[in-house]
């Protein structure tokens, strides 16, 4: 996911006029199959590193949470230019496990930083946290399952009384656990 992600105004003015954010994403929204069905577009995006936080997996969910940790850090990248739109459908996804945070991270393959925001577990002390979250291996084991997933999250977000995406991920993957 959840999804992780990140998302802040972006330094330029004129970026800030037309609502661009940067958004740090480190776990589900890595793959462009989900980025493009939740946001439409796969915008231009950039490896980054998030120092002094983990990422976690999370025992139920096929999805990551970060918090903050002391000398450690989580690769992933930056979507860049999104929108408040598209802000606003991100929030929607994170749903209330996560907290969208302000960042710096810094660009892979130079020391520039880089305001964003992320996505930061709500939950400083779940016990339901464990381990290192595995991209490479969620691509493999679960991709084909969340995107379609999340296919049925953006049609239950169109109806007038849609479900939270916590629910709609309870109900698609009940069926697996």
């Amino acid at each position: 996911m959840s999804v992780t992600a990140a998302a802040v105004s972006s330094g330029s003015g004129a970026d800030q006029a037309i609502g661009a954010h940067n958004v740090f994403v480190y776990g589900s929204l890595m793959a462009e199959d989900v980025v493009r069905i939740l946001l439409k577009r796969v915008p231009q995006s950039t490896p980054a590193i998030l120092h002094d936080f983990h990422r976690f997996s999370i025992n139920g969910r096929v999805y990551p949470a970060i918090l903050p940790v002391d000398k450690k850090s989580v690769n992933g990248k930056v979507l860049m230019g999104i929108t408040g739109p598209e802000l606003d459908i991100l929030d929607t996804f994170e749903d209330v496990e996560y907290e969208r945070r302000d960042v710096d991270v810094t660009l892979v393959g130079s020391s520039e930083t880089l305001k964003a925001v992320a996505y930061v577990w709500g939950n400083l002390s779940d016990l339901n946290l464990y381990g290192e979250w595995d991209f490479e291996a969620w691509k493999k084991k679960h991709m084909e399952d969340f995107t379609k997933m999340v296919k049925a999250f953006m049609e239950e977000l169109e109806m007038p009384e849609s479900k939270s995406r916590v629910t709609t991920y309870e109900a698609f993957f009940e069926k697996d656990m």
